[in-house]
């Protein structure tokens, strides 16, 4: 090789490495400059508001660390949550519901997040929203900050006009007490025949989460445990709810009948139209529609969760959750940190219209006022609880495949309760058991 060919190739070997040493350098430059995805749940203009302040907070004061806002919908989540476990596209944060984590953490998707948690953290929020999102070896799947609490509404100007005093935090009610006054309070206000003012409305369309945490008062459990699996059994207290429901609906006719084929969202503008005079199985967070859409004039007040055998209703919460391909964990669980101080958990719970899942927030005066059902809300704290569904695999299946359909029929008047609990038992093994077969 002459001297000449020489020059040329090692000239040609110097400007390859520095080819690849600069893309090398831009791709570590790429890298420490990613921002951490952060996809958020939020659909109310409220709180979207308030996730994006506080993300531009966090950037303000983190230039190095940016959190980067990403909009998704609770109708898409589960979908994009499973495509992206399989890959390496998972956001570094995401915004759930604990029911559904859970499972994820069994199927080996998440980080456990305890050896992150801080003892300020860890005894401020409240013991039955860590119950939500711990597993019996102690790993913690997410951070819970929202919590749904179920009530019930109340038009205050029929009270009046039938002398009713309505339910307080020392005297709820009890499902029959509900009942009686439901039948006084349907009218036939404009003598056409037909019942145009009804004693109660419910929101029975895909009803199996309402059933399942309302259930639990009556001591209806539905899940347990036989030889390590899950099973669903439907014995007399899972029955009792969905006998009341009924007897509402069909012996005492106080339920208004297109309570059936609504949810909880489209049964509040009839409320405010007058047509019912109380909603009951209704979460605290559909307050917002009311202060936000209800006729000048109309007054309306909360009643705290009803009583059977308890007060008990289940709790779901809602959650922020780090994948374990996530390669930005401590500083995803630093903008949690933040994300979850005091200040802005009690932001995010008044724009949710939901409960904080802090101690501290509970000590503010928003949560504490009588004003739009705050201080019921807040009280209903105590009698949340754990459903025993918690970390079923298949449970999201099951409430689409079995549950709903099924109670659906039911409401339809095509089969008994009794043979409702026989087929909700037989289907939902089915379901389960295909989960479960290598467990």
């Amino acid at each position: 090789m002459n001297y000449k060919n020489w020059i040329k190739i090692s000239a040609g070997l110097i400007v390859i490495y520095l080819i690849f040493d600069s893309l090398i350098d831009f791709s570590r430059s790429r890298e420490t400059s990613d921002k951490i995805r952060f996809v958020s749940l939020a659909w109310q203009e409220q709180l979207i508001e308030a996730n994006r302040e506080m993300v531009a907070q966090w950037n303000k004061a983190n230039p190095d660390r940016e959190v980067e806002y990403i909009q998704s919908s609770w109708s898409s989540i589960y979908d994009y949550l499973i495509t992206s476990f399989e890959t390496d596209g998972v956001p570094d944060i995401f915004h759930y519901e604990s029911t559904i984590i859970v499972d994820f953490a069994n199927r080996g998707y998440l980080t456990d997040l305890a050896p992150f948690i801080e003892e300020e953290m860890k005894n401020d929020i409240v013991d039955v929203a860590w119950a939500s999102v711990t597993q019996p070896s102690g790993e913690i799947n997410g951070i819970p900050f929202l919590m749904e609490s179920w009530v019930g509404l109340y038009n205050k100007d029929i009270f009046e006009r039938n002398n009713i005093e309505p339910p307080t935090i020392e005297k709820p009610w009890t499902w029959e007490k509900v009942m009686e006054i439901g039948v006084q309070l349907n009218h036939d206000t404009d003598q056409d025949g037909r019942i145009d003012q009804w004693g109660i409305g419910m929101g029975l369309r895909n009803s199996a989460n309402l059933i399942m945490n309302h259930s639990i008062s009556f001591g209806g459990s539905f899940f347990t445990k036989e030889n390590g699996k899950y099973v669903v059994r439907v014995g007399d207290e899972e029955k009792a709810l969905l006998n009341s429901i009924m007897k509402m609906y069909q012996e005492l006719k106080c339920m208004a009948p297109e309570s059936i084929g609504k949810s909880g969202t489209e049964i509040i503008p009839g409320f405010m139209r007058g047509r019912y005079s109380m909603v009951i199985g209704i979460g605290a967070a559909m307050r917002q529609q009311l202060v936000e859409n209800a006729p000048e004039g109309f007054n309306w007040g909360v009643m705290p969760p009803l009583v059977s055998k308890t007060q008990k209703t289940g709790i779901n919460t809602q959650t922020y959750s780090i994948p374990k391909k996530s390669k930005k964990q401590k500083d995803a669980f630093d903008f949690i940190r933040f994300a979850f101080n005091t200040e802005n958990m009690a932001k995010l719970a008044r724009s949710d219209w939901m409960l904080p899942a802090r101690k501290s927030c509970f000590e503010l005066p928003p949560f504490n006022t009588a004003n739009d059902g705050w201080e019921i809300v807040t009280k209903s704290v105590d009698h949340l609880t754990v459903g025993p569904w918690l970390g079923t695999p298949g449970y999201s299946e099951w409430k689409g495949r079995v549950a709903n359909p099924i109670l659906q029929e039911l409401y339809a008047g095509r089969f008994s309760v009794d043979e409702a609990a026989e087929r909700i038992e037989i289907e939902s093994n089915l379901v389960l058991s295909r989960y479960q077969r290598n467990k």
